[in-house]
């Protein structure tokens, strides 16, 4: 479906920096048909319609009542082929959790009928979050991971989506057979988007050694020569459990720490996304640092699997780039508001020992959700803001006037403005008590992917 020139009209809402939003009352938005932010007006309150020349047949869309525009969210670690256990990881830690839960799930998506209705879904599922790009980890298998590639092709999702390799430490039935087929296998899934998505414009490929301990050296360093062949990003995971990170110390004894075996490997770069890096010493921050690898932060998954609480405020303020994931399905939940709530709440746990400072406000954890995000991907230039020249990746988000209603509206969702809020009141309110309720649209690169029942475009 062709795209509208379209004014977006209404209070708009974005990070400014870390730790500023920018919020503007009334405001308007311009985008084009290329799906780009065409122009930003400001205070336009009592302005005539449309406000620039050229712009007079263009369609109009409002705001309700003590609704916004917000930027999409930017979901920079998500395992798409387990959503079906999410919620489901009893008292596990995490190497038990892969072996009891993980791997028979996702060795299941041999079954491509099973693979399409649990991808279709959580495709949905993630978009009607306000979710317009997502980090995606796949399976081992190349038919499931191109039709994933597929799915969020045809719904209309931003996407990195990545086949899983792993060749050791995981179940006979489930793990790559050798170096080769490792390689040829993630080959097959770069080229298959390549011909969906020849300038990977929305969906883009993703290298993605499962984790070091489920990979040999030499996977890891093929893997390695492939990131560096083909210059498209890699994904893998980092210092998440003690276990694992001893785990690493045996299976590695050459290396310095977990992080050396990546960067020997030619897997630490500008495109690389480690996520959870909650046990990262001194050196290996200063490692990622120099190498310009990214971090994604999943807390609601690292309080799940008492994996532990990754130390942001040192990160960040040790100039590393830092972004949120839900990590479905060590994570509970494919939201990725509820995850901006669970990287404060975590913050105030480790604020509990390490002091004030470690805590994370409302606007920086939607910072990372946003303009942190779209830096971990490397799409800031595009993404995670309202400025011209973006695309026009946004949801709008609508709360509740409860005005002298006396009885509760359960679609409106749980968040209820009652009229003498400040506008950063209610953004907060947004965080720490909204849903998908409160997100009535949602557009990725102009065009309209998910709309909740009754709104009109």
């Amino acid at each position: 479906m062709a795209i509208e020139k379209t004014i977006y009209v209404g209070p708009f809402i974005h990070c400014e920096s870390l730790t500023e939003l920018d919020i503007a009352v009334n405001g308007m938005i311009g985008v084009g048909e290329d799906g780009k932010i065409a122009f930003v007006l400001r205070d336009v309150e009592g302005r005539q319609i449309p406000a620039q020349a050229g712009w007079e047949q263009a369609k109009v869309v409002r705001t309700p009542e003590y609704g916004f525009f917000f930027p999409g969210f930017i979901d920079t670690h998500i395992h798409a082929s387990q959503y079906p256990n999410a919620g489901v990881f009893g008292k596990s830690t995490l190497l038990d959790w892969l072996n009891t839960y993980t791997f028979p799930l996702e060795s299941s998506f041999s079954d491509l009928e099973k693979a399409a209705r649990i991808y279709n879904r959580v495709v949905a599922r993630t978009l009607s979050h306000g979710t317009t790009m997502a980090c995606y980890y796949a399976t081992v298998h190349v038919p499931a991971t191109n039709l994933l590639a597929d799915v969020c092709q045809s719904k209309g999702q931003r996407a990195f989506v990545g086949r899983v390799c792993m060749d050791r430490m995981s179940p006979d039935y489930y793990r790559d057979e050798s170096v080769e087929s490792a390689v040829t296998a993630t080959r097959q899934c770069i080229d298959h988007i390549r011909k969906i998505d020849p300038e990977f414009d929305l969906v883009t490929p993703i290298i993605t050694p499962r984790f070091a301990p489920s990979c040999t050296d030499e996977t890891l360093k093929a893997l390695g020569d492939l990131h560096h062949e083909t210059g498209v990003p890699c994904q893998t995971h980092v210092s998440e459990n003690k276990a694992e990170c001893q785990l690493v110390k045996d299976l590695f004894p050459h290396s310095l720490s977990y992080t050396h075996v990546y960067d020997e490997a030619g897997l630490l770069t500008p495109k690389t996304i480690l996520a959870h890096a909650v046990h990262l010493t001194k050196d290996e921050r200063a490692l990622i640092k120099q190498r310009q690898a990214k971090i994604s932060h999943c807390p609601a998954s690292n309080t799940a699997l008492t994996s532990g609480t990754a130390k942001v405020r040192t990160m960040l303020d040790e100039g590393l780039t830092v972004g949120l994931g839900t990590d479905v399905s060590g994570g509970y939940t494919s939201s990725l508001l509820a995850e901006a709530r669970e990287a404060i709440f975590v913050s105030r746990h480790v604020a509990m020992t390490d002091g004030d400072d470690a805590k994370l406000s409302v606007e920086e954890a939607l910072y990372l959700a946003t303009r942190g995000g779209a830096k971990v991907v490397g799409l800031e230039d595009r993404i995670g803001g309202f400025e011209v020249g973006k695309d026009w990746d946004a949801q709008m988000v609508s709360l509740s006037n409860v005005g002298d209603a006396m009885h509760l509206d359960q679609e409106a969702g749980l968040v209820e403005v009652f009229g003498g809020e400040s506008w950063d009141d209610k953004v907060a309110k947004w965080v720490y008590t909204g849903d998908d309720r409160n997100t009535q649209a949602v557009w990725v690169k102009g065009k309209l992917v998910h709309q909740r029942a009754g709104f009109k475009p």
